[in-house]
């Protein structure tokens, strides 16, 4: 077992009425090494709940996983073996119902993300990875943050004290073989297309190109994907690609930075896929997030570019529908724990 690192990696519980608490106790029993590594930020009553549901068929050894609620992160040091530590992190008064949209629930689950995103930003922890939320649920709390990534970008934003709007941070969703970044995120279709700008475009290249370098690679090779048929086809199919797209790439290019396209999207993350790219720019959300989900959705991650500290989840969502069947998988939430601690491997 390895020892017990110094600033462990935070995990968010996500939606208590989801399979946040069942994949994150399914981690523990699958990764037992995990209980050196990992403080989990939720309810101390849902996750006690969530083991009794995964125990289910699994062997006596694996059953004897236990729950230690801690105060803080110094305290993961006194923590016996066999035993997953829990901030209490939230206010809950009761678990939430399995698969049910709760103002309560988004609000539990808004509680643990800025608990976390605060360890983080002081430097108590080294990484966030964060369980599956439900927007509806967060919308119902009164959250005014569609999803995780603008939640964490306020909250750091706020940290450093500067306006959101001078951090800004970019989506990027990988699985084996394929990355892909997001100029737009959690915004409709229409608002999507008026943010494909040039600035916009090479901001999301300048910021893909930094978070390559940190990781190790010296040039990355960066494929912007256009964002209408065939790229345009030199105007015909629109305009985009002429008046915002290429203008973006040349000034990337100009910098230094290895940018390349604007590629047909219809053939470019398959391109990448084969070799030819380390990572593609989709123009928005749907467009790079479906090839993703398609090729890995179960060892699918989603990693928040441009804040100041790492963040991980899995490509999934909350998956009301197998709640408290504890028959949900781990293999996203584990690929998304192991992609934050080699991105902090010291």
């Amino acid at each position: 077992m390895p020892a017990l690192h110094s600033r462990p990696v935070v995990l968010t519980m996500g939606d208590p009425a989801g399979i946040g608490p069942e994949i994150i106790v399914k981690a523990f029993r699958e990764r037992p090494a995990l209980q050196r590594q990992l403080v989990v930020a939720g309810d101390v009553s849902t996750l006690q709940r969530a083991l009794r549901v995964t125990a289910a068929g699994t062997a006596s050894a694996v059953e004897s996983l236990l729950l230690a609620e801690i105060g803080d992160m110094a305290d993961l040091a006194a923590v016996p073996p066999g035993c997953m530590a829990v901030v209490q992190a939230c206010s809950l008064a009761q678990p939430a119902a399995w698969g049910a949209i709760s103002g309560q629930a988004g609000l539990a689950a808004a509680q643990c993300i800025r608990w976390a995103a605060q360890a983080a930003l002081t430097g108590e922890a080294r990484a966030v990875v964060t369980a599956p939320i439900h927007k509806e649920a967060l919308s119902a709390a009164g959250v005014t943050y569609p999803g995780h990534t603008e939640l964490l970008q306020a909250e750091a934003a706020g940290y450093l004290g500067v306006p959101v709007s001078a951090l800004p941070v970019r989506m990027m969703l990988s699985c084996p073989g394929l990355s892909t970044v997001l100029v737009s995120i959690h915004v409709s279709l229409q608002q999507a297309l008026k943010a494909v700008t040039p600035d916009q475009v090479l901001q999301t290249i300048r910021i893909t190109h930094s978070y390559f370098q940190r990781a190790g690679m010296a040039m990355p090779r960066i494929a912007v994907a256009g964002l209408n048929p065939h790229a345009g086809e030199g105007g015909l199919f629109g305009r985009e690609e002429i008046e915002s797209i290429a203008p973006a790439i040349e000034l990337a290019r100009q910098e230094g930075i290895d940018a390349s396209g604007p590629h047909a999207p219809d053939t470019v993350f398959m391109r990448a896929r084969q070799g030819a790219f380390d990572v593609v720019v989709a123009m928005y959300h749907d467009q790079g997030l479906i090839p993703v989900k398609l090729l890995g959705l179960e060892h699918g991650v989603n990693t928040t570019l441009g804040l100041p500290f790492v963040r991980t989840s899995p490509d999934h969502g909350t998956a009301f529908d197998l709640a408290g069947t504890g028959s949900a998988s781990a293999s996203s939430l584990l690929a998304s724990v192991d992609a934050a601690l080699a991105a902090t491997a010291v």
